[in-house]
């Protein structure tokens, strides 16, 4: 299942604006995945601090959740993306995953203003009137604000990176053409095409020649909503461009073969791709 469908003839909806300030996080699945409970990686806090927090953005906050370790400061630091679902449990396992490798690690629920995706249970409709919503502009914004919360909270701003999975591995691609201070980016099968809109005018894939750090993608051969060619054009329009762009597919792998609580994860290659986000943060100065 792809949880962010390829979006053409998706309708503009004003957004509101108003002062916003979000108490809390999903604190299970979102009622629109299938979950696998028996098999989802559960990840304990021993010798870590985690929490929920507020992220100051422009208009009010955004709530969050962070993982860091226990003892010392100057944390590498993770920004993690989610998905379409939320910042629900996996996502915070995913936070706690790093912070046990070392990183400061945080994800903001970047879609807060738009909905409540705890209490929906159609993908399409989490699509409409939800993440289409979303101005990429202000997605770099609140991207911007949880990197600088992060620095202010025991986080090194000269060592940020950032991670995404799927729809979140879209933003990865933009966050790495807007953000010059990034040592390094990992995208999980983040969708590269769609039908630009007025509040999201751009494609992953026309970020790919204005990269201003090494990413390292990360794609399944059997993503039905992401086509290989697509990927191969984006590889290729960052290398054309001098970009330091490093693509790995899967042959076997489903879109979401990371999310360990769905049916679409896949082991090996989940294990290998975090094997290889983990050297890639090293590489590039990150770690």
């Amino acid at each position: 299942m792809n949880d962010v469908p390829e979006l053409p003839g998706l309708h503009r909806f004003p957004l509101a604006r108003r002062g916003i300030v979000m108490t809390g996080l999903i604190s299970g699945f979102t009622l629109a995945t299938t979950r696998v409970e028996a098999q989802a990686i559960h990840t304990d806090d021993v010798g870590l601090v985690t929490g929920e927090v507020k992220v100051p953005v422009s208009d009010g906050s955004l709530p969050a959740y962070f993982a860091r370790p226990a003892n010392g400061s100057s944390f590498p630091t993770v920004l993690v993306i989610e998905e379409i679902f939320g910042v629900h449990e996996y996502i915070k396992d995913t936070c706690r995953r790093l912070a046990k490798a070392g990183y400061l690690a945080v994800a903001t629920e970047y879609f807060a203003r738009q909905g409540d995706l705890s209490g929906m249970t159609d993908i399409g409709q989490i699509v409409r009137e939800v993440i289409s919503k979303k101005p990429d502009a202000e997605y770099m914004s609140d991207l911007d604000a949880t990197a600088a919360w992060a620095g202010a909270n025991k986080g090194d701003p000269a060592r940020l990176g950032v991670t995404g999975f799927c729809r979140g591995g879209r933003m990865t691609w933009f966050y790495a053409a807007h953000n010059p201070h990034l040592k390094a980016a990992v995208a999980w099968y983040g969708p590269l095409g769609g039908q630009p809109t007025a509040l999201q005018p751009n494609t992953a894939l026309d970020m790919a020649g204005k990269l201003q750090c090494p990413l390292l993608g990360l794609y399944g051969g059997q993503d039905s909503g992401i086509p290989v060619e697509q990927i191969h054009a984006a590889e290729a329009k960052a290398k054309a461009a001098g970009k330091t762009v490093e693509i790995v597919i899967y042959p076997d792998a489903p879109h979401g073969f990371h999310a360990d609580y769905r049916p679409s994860y896949r082991k090996a290659d989940a294990e290998d791709g975090w094997r290889r986000m983990l050297a890639w943060f090293k590489r590039y100065g990150v770690a």
